[in-house]
């Protein structure tokens, strides 16, 4: 094959390498740089030995990402305050198709979240099986291991995740009307409308990375997160521009600050329990809102 010829193919499967890099690392920019490197060992393969593409780059792109992971926990230990994944726009498909609940859950925050609970054999097992349907033979194929033993691991790592996961509520109609009612009562100071829509353990996490000025512990309560909110809204929201987007699956807030163009500067995205907000996951590292505001600004 042409190097032209080699590189169109390669084009063809990157989204479906993206999507299952962004699963595995939550992260959309390393996501990029693994199939980056994928692109450099495609490029330098015996491609006549290569029987499926789809296949090899799948098993190329997972361990790309399992060493990747390795790192990552090491400087996720020495991350300041809170880690929460990157937030990807996913109405362009950036993830794939997202047609039903379950696939909406499957790139949710609130999972990915959950998925660094895993060991990244164990991560890697449960995303080939949960989000791209692969057999338990076929993971033991990208993996290196034995067919039994990926099924332990699989048991294992939706053992990890069913409690919570459960909980996460999936009306998502309601739950975009429910996010545009609860940014509308936070921006007029709407105190009774508010504390009606937060649950009793309602939690705030904030990722700043130490980058900007944020909570560094998770704010607990319905009552400790009014004031939290009250006083961020009455201090910034005005001097903010606040819009929605369908980012991981689900609506969330986009802010950007007012007069510099459209600067994102954090995105909230909200996890609904029983019917009320559960947990609110607020990113404002700007290193986090890099893919994201690229996106935005060619949406």
């Amino acid at each position: 094959m042409t190097t032209t010829a080699l590189a169109d193919e390669f084009v063809s499967h990157r989204p479906r390498m993206f999507s299952l890099a962004y699963r595995m690392l939550g992260s959309a920019q390393e996501a990029e740089d693994a199939v980056q490197d994928a692109y450099l060992r495609w490029s330098g393969a015996d491609r006549p030995a290569i029987g499926q593409p789809a296949a090899w780059l799948a098993k190329v792109v997972t361990n790309l990402c399992l060493n990747r992971l390795t790192s990552a926990r090491a400087r996720r230990e020495e991350y300041v305050g809170p880690w929460l994944p990157e937030p990807v726009v996913t109405s362009g498909g950036a993830l794939g198709p997202l047609e039903s609940a379950e696939q909406r859950d499957a790139v949710s925050m609130a999972l990915l979240i959950l998925l660094e609970r895993l060991t990244p054999v164990e991560r890697a097992v449960f995303v080939l099986r949960e989000a791209f349907a692969y057999s338990h033979r076929d993971i033991a194929g990208v993996l290196d291991i034995g067919e039994a033993n990926c099924r332990q691991l699989y048991r294992r790592a939706t053992r990890a995740v069913a409690e919570e996961r459960a909980r996460f509520d999936a009306a998502a109609e309601r739950r975009d009307r429910f996010v545009e009612s609860f940014v509308a009562a936070a921006r007029e100071g709407d105190l009774a409308g508010l504390e009606k829509m937060l649950a009793a353990d309602v939690t705030w996490w904030s990722d700043g990375g130490g980058k900007v000025t944020a909570a560094r512990r998770p704010v607990v309560g319905r009552d400790k997160v009014l004031r939290f909110l009250l006083g961020g809204m009455k201090n910034f929201a005005y001097a903010m521009d606040l819009s929605y987007a369908e980012v991981n699956g689900a609506t969330a807030v986009v802010a950007r600050m007012a007069g510099t163009a459209g600067t994102v500067v954090g995105v909230a995205s909200f996890v609904f329990r029983d019917g009320l907000v559960g947990e609110v996951q607020a990113v404002v590292n700007p290193d986090k809102l890099v893919f994201v505001a690229g996106q935005l600004s060619h949406s």
